[in-house]
């Protein structure tokens, strides 16, 4: 749901504001409320970060977080999960994960909502590509695809069940097919 302020908004004023459920994302003054998860989305985003944890806590190499606020370069996102190699991750003075990332996630990976727009989510993704980010998925639960986006590649969709899928560099330890995202529904 795209909310339009009476007046054109600042991303510090958009920060200022009380977060929404679901979260609020802005861009070019405006605000749009993302949808609320249902049952797939849900799952297939409970599912992968258990994966990724698993696989990524045992290198120390990089951390997935679900719904995290990103800032940077003019807008504010909140992928469903943002990935950040672990030397990346903004910390406190005393060593613990800062409350607020202001760069791109290394990876960012989308579950797209039956009432959301792909178009939108898409410049989500692409935004991030330009500021740094190495991959973008998104996920597709009706079609059962995943479209990977990499800097400087064509865009590619997967959906043979036994496909294995891209991964970040970083994450080369891991192994997924598109069967893995999705044998969760079932």
């Amino acid at each position: 749901m795209v909310q339009t302020p009476s007046k054109p908004i600042t991303l510090e004023e958009f920060l200022e504001l009380a977060e929404t459920k679901p979260a609020s994302e802005y861009f070019d003054g405006q605000i749009i409320q993302k949808p609320m998860p249902q049952g797939q989305h849900s799952i297939i985003q409970a599912e992968i970060i258990v994966m990724l944890t698993l696989a990524l806590k045992k290198t120390g190499i990089a951390t997935p977080f679900p719904e995290l606020r990103c800032t940077f370069a003019n807008r504010s996102i909140v992928p469903d999960i943002a990935v950040f190699k672990n030397s990346r991750i903004p910390r406190t003075e005393s060593g613990d994960i800062a409350n607020n990332f202001t760069t791109a996630p290394d990876w960012t990976i989308e579950i797209l909502s039956p009432a959301q727009s792909t178009t939108k989510v898409l410049k989500n993704i692409t935004h991030c590509l330009k500021h740094g980010s190495q991959m973008g998925w998104l996920i597709d639960p009706e079609e059962r695809s995943i479209l990977v986006c990499q800097s400087g590649s064509e865009l590619r969709i997967i959906d043979e069940t036994k496909a294995s899928l891209p991964l970040p560099e970083f994450a080369s330890v891991i192994k997924l097919t598109v069967g893995d995202i999705f044998d969760c529904l079932r």
